[in-house]
């Protein structure tokens, strides 16, 4: 089967995501700058999630760009993906109520570590489907990013715990590592 209704799929399940964020988002009873403030927390963590599911959204597609075709197993991989993004909604709109306190800090870095790894999975599931496309081996390839994602994500859980800014950082950390599309990919797909 072609990679066609996997991208349309997952892109309806990543802008249902991003709209489910954006309805948790309630305005202020009141009108001046004072009564936004409250609502800074929630807003971050919109923010930074927002960004996340952009990334995976942006990568998802430049990786199906290098696939021609997929089977079973990827489109079982990909939904292992979706899965873990779908709960970002929630552990957004957890974080941002409670002010970036440890617990909801602390799950939202295991659904993104949990995110990762189902990425890492599907890369993996990829590979072994179209083990023949070079250009697919090429643009993984030694995932130096994905690796560094892992580690930063398993020392932010526990370090939410501690200081849940910490937590914080490494995941914006991660982000703005992942922020632009993995050039691995890019100079695959734009042939650069």
């Amino acid at each position: 089967m072609t990679t066609t209704r996997l991208e349309a799929f997952s892109d309806g399940v990543l802008a249902i995501i991003i709209t489910i964020m954006v309805l948790k988002l309630s305005a202020p009873q009141g009108d001046s700058w004072n009564d936004l403030l409250p609502l800074a927390p929630v807003f971050a963590s919109y923010v930074i999630s927002f960004i996340y599911v952009g990334i995976y959204w942006n990568n998802h597609h430049h990786l199906m760009q290098l696939t021609e075709n997929v089977c079973g197993e990827v489109l079982w991989a990909n939904l292992h993906l979706l899965f873990w993004l779908s709960l970002v909604p929630f552990a957004t709109e957890w974080m941002g109520n409670n002010g970036f306190t440890p617990l909801p800090t602390a799950v939202y870095g295991w659904i993104l570590l949990m995110a990762a790894l189902a990425w890492k999975l599907l890369q993996m599931r990829l590979l072994a489907h179209d083990e023949a496309n070079p250009r697919l081996r090429k643009a993984v390839g030694r995932d130096w990013k994905g690796s560094i994602t892992l580690v930063m994500y398993v020392a932010a859980i526990p370090l939410a715990f501690v200081n849940p800014w910490i937590a914080i950082a490494l995941y914006v950390a991660v982000a703005a590592l992942w922020f632009t599309p993995d050039p691995r990919i890019e100079r695959e797909v734009f042939g650069e």
